[in-house]
């Protein structure tokens, strides 16, 4: 009996055994073992050993759930693990932007991950990649114009409050004093494939955004023999002010190189409000562009990005001028070397950019016409970026060093027509030559502790400006016209797996910066929310932001929630102040604003997001957003603060993903939370719906339909500025139909 008893349980083993299959779980680039990732299998639950190894019974019909704090969730379906297993291993790529309070949104298709939200082929051909950033509540945009140069503001930081960049290094500086030009406007929109919003002052690698860092990322490519010939051309047509798009791409893609040339182009008329009022908003935009890759050995890549965007005869009846012109080329030359050591991988940047850019009053309606005015700048933007990462066992150490100098020249001539100097022409050095330049040295470590994940992060920077053709009156304002300051920039993030669903973050950092061209040089030109004209102060202090951000994860098979919560306390923050004894250059100017600091202002508010597939055909998204920014030293609102912004999505994918129709809900509340003296007024609430429908025709051709503003609703957004010489805001279009087709091969 013992015997049988015994060869019983021996079988008992073996059987189990022979069942039993082991999976070890891989870094995508090193090979190497993904140690401490938990996974679930049926009820079967547990952590990957020191050779990244997991033990699971295929039973042909559960799905294995994987989670790492580097490398994130990992869902398997019964059909892939059946696969894998066969392989034994499986490679898993850790993230790019570990752990840091993100929002991507993507302007490619994706239909791997069921809860990606998958925008439309419209985003791909706007003119404007500030638009795009617009469908992130926690994102508004600043208009002086109906349909082009939106400034964006998050959580309430703008301007250069925010580091705006492509692939992690290059800017563009605008040479227009009002940002006609913002550096996004300049981004070439359909040669991106995703934008990633990092919040708060916490991604020192990249600058330092003391309120966050939005960086465009061109589109990535493969070396492989994969054809010829390949491309896209797409098409759009918007009923409401007759507007036109179109954008095209041709790429050759071989083993050794890959060849990607884009071109697009834009042009619309004044379209009408809900109420069917006529707006201003006229606009002519084109770019082309090229994208070069060259596989120079096995593990070194250079990669050459060109653009050329230019604009003309844009409508801006916020403004004093409308732009006439703008001509900008951007540049850059990436090399990666990656290695089998510590040391990964090592990338480093240069780029330039140049805006030449042209506005005037020609084209305004003004009586008594006083003068004629005709502004003509230009902006050198121009650096480079170096950066090694190494993986000291499971913890990965960014270091590098970066420069940036920023350039900006031009003057605005004003010629009499009436008056007692009618017929003379004066001419005011608005831009003074001036630059800014910026040497930073930075360092990231991240280091994982079982369920725990630590990130460290550190910059210092070097400024230094100057005005190398000073206004007299300007300079005789102050001591010194050069200033010099240090930045130091510090954040430590701090996350924990609290089980299989949720995960905590928590992030401290300190960030400063110093004033930009605009606040330390700016002579005489109105620049800000209201029409007084605005003179720079080099003697500015750096504004200081000390920041928590509190973050809270949910996460299953179908759902994800996040629930983050920050607040900001800005020392030094740069504003301005009525200065009442110095007169106008402008007699239509109501007087002159200084840049200051004040001693604190305060932002903080609250994101929350949740997405749920609620069938395999049927998802949702629902998603707000609320800032509150307060000036502490006269305890009146900041300026430019949006209110509470709600947005709803419902999405449906049939016909094996072909048909895709989306049906969106949007309400803002009212905003009477205003700085009254700088001209602000309340802004009622509204609410909008939207529909779309795209449909995949077949592999090659695809087209969508939409409607914006169904309802046709008045309204404008608390940001957008007034129209010029009246109190009235420029209201947005009213019910808009689109249609959009793309054709690839």
């Amino acid at each position: 009996m013992k015997r049988l008893i015994l060869m019983m349980l021996l079988s008992s083993v073996c059987f189990a055994m022979s069942y039993s299959q082991t999976l070890q779980l891989l870094d995508g680039q090193q090979q190497t073992p993904v140690i401490n990732a938990t996974f679930s299998y049926g009820s079967h639950h547990g952590i990957s050993n020191k050779e990244g190894e997991i033990k699971i019974k295929n039973d042909s019909s559960s799905t294995l759930y994987l989670s790492h704090i580097n490398y994130g969730e990992l869902s398997i379906s019964p059909n892939q693990l059946s696969e894998i297993l066969k392989i034994g291993s499986l490679l898993w790529n850790a993230h790019n932007f570990e752990l840091q309070p993100v929002s991507i949104i993507a302007l490619h298709q994706t239909t791997n991950d069921s809860l990606t939200i998958v925008f439309d082929n419209h985003n791909r051909l706007s003119h404007d990649a500030a638009s795009v950033l617009s469908q992130l509540p926690e994102v508004s945009l600043i208009r002086k114009s109906g349909s082009y140069g939106f400034d964006p503001v998050l959580r309430g930081f703008k301007y250069d409050q925010l580091n705006i960049i492509m692939d992690g290094a290059q800017s563009a500086n605008a040479a227009c004093p009002n940002r006609m030009d913002p550096p996004s406007s300049q981004m070439p929109v359909n040669m991106l494939s995703q934008i990633t919003v990092l919040k708060g002052p916490y991604s020192l690698r990249f600058g330092n955004g003391i309120g966050g860092t939005i960086n465009f990322k061109t589109e990535p490519f493969q070396f492989n023999n994969n054809g010829p010939l390949s491309g896209r051309l797409s098409g759009s047509y918007e009923s409401n002010g007759g507007i036109w798009r179109s954008e095209g791409l041709i790429a050759v893609q071989q083993t050794a190189y890959n060849l990607k040339f884009y071109g697009a182009a834009s042009s619309g008329n004044n379209y009408k409000d809900g109420d069917g009022n006529e707006v201003p908003s006229s606009f002519s935009r084109n770019n082309i562009g090229a994208i070069a890759g060259f596989k120079l050995t096995d593990n070194q890549i250079i990669k050459l990005n060109i653009s050329h965007n230019y604009a003309k005869n844009v409508d801006f009846p916020a403004l004093a001028m409308d732009l006439r012109k703008d001509d900008t080329w951007l540049g850059s030359l990436h090399h990666t070397v990656t290695f089998n050591k510590k040391l990964v991988e090592w990338n480093t940047s240069l780029y330039s950019t140049f805006v030449d850019h042209l506005m005037d009053n020609y084209d305004k309606i003004i009586d008594p016409r006083m003068a004629d005015a005709v502004t003509d700048a230009k902006t050198y933007n121009y650096g480079g970026r170096t950066e090694g990462k190494w993986q000291l066992g499971t913890n990965h150490l960014y270091l590098g060093a970066d420069y940036r100098g920023d350039e900006a020249e031009g003057e605005r001539s004003r010629t009499f027509l009436m008056g007692p100097n009618s017929g003379n022409t004066v001419t005011d050095n608005v831009w003074q030559d001036a630059y800014v330049s910026r040497a930073s040295v930075f360092a990231e470590f991240q280091q994982p502790l079982n369920q725990w994940k630590l990130i460290y992060a550190g910059r210092i920077e070097y400024n230094q400006a100057d005005a190398n053709k000073p206004d007299e009156m300007f300079e005789s304002l102050y001591n010194e016209v050069s200033s010099t300051s240090f930045n130091p920039s510090l954040s430590l993030g701090v996350s924990k797996k609290l089980n299989k669903s949720f995960e905590a973050e928590l992030w401290l950092g300190h960030a400063q910066r110093s004033g930009s061209i605009t606040e330390r040089y700016i002579n005489f030109l109105p620049v800000g929310v209201d029409p007084f004209e605005m003179i720079g102060n080099p003697e500015l202090s750096s504004e200081k932001n000390n920041q928590l951000d509190v973050i809270l994860k949910y996460q299953k098979a179908s759902t994800q929630v996040q629930v983050s919560g920050f607040m900001a306390a800005v020392n030094d923050f740069i504003s301005s102040e009525i200065r009442h004894d110095i007169n106008p250059k402008m007699a239509t100017a109501p007087g002159v604003r200084q840049f200051i600091n004040i001693d604190k202002a305060v932002l903080k508010g609250f994101e929350i997001t949740w997405i749920q597939q609620f069938t395999s055909t049927i998802s949702h998204r629902l998603s707000m957003a609320y800032t509150h920014g307060n000036n502490n030293e006269t305890d009146e609102a900041l300026p430019e603060i949006p209110p509470m912004d709600l947005r709803y999505s419902l999405f449906g994918n049939f016909l094996k993903n072909k048909l895709q129709p989306e049906l969106t809900y949007r309400h803002v509340w009212k905003q009477d939370r205003i700085a009254s003296s700088f001209g602000e007024t309340e802004t009622p609430a509204f609410q909008l719906i939207d529909l779309s429908i795209n449909y995949e025709i077949s592999k090659h051709l695809q087209c969508n339909a939409s409607i914006n503003n169904l309802l046709d609703e008045t309204y404008y957004e608390h940001l957008t500025r007034s129209v010029r010489g009246g109190k009235a805001a420029i209201n947005a279009p009213g019910r808009n139909m689109m249609f959009t087709i793309v054709a690839r091969w």
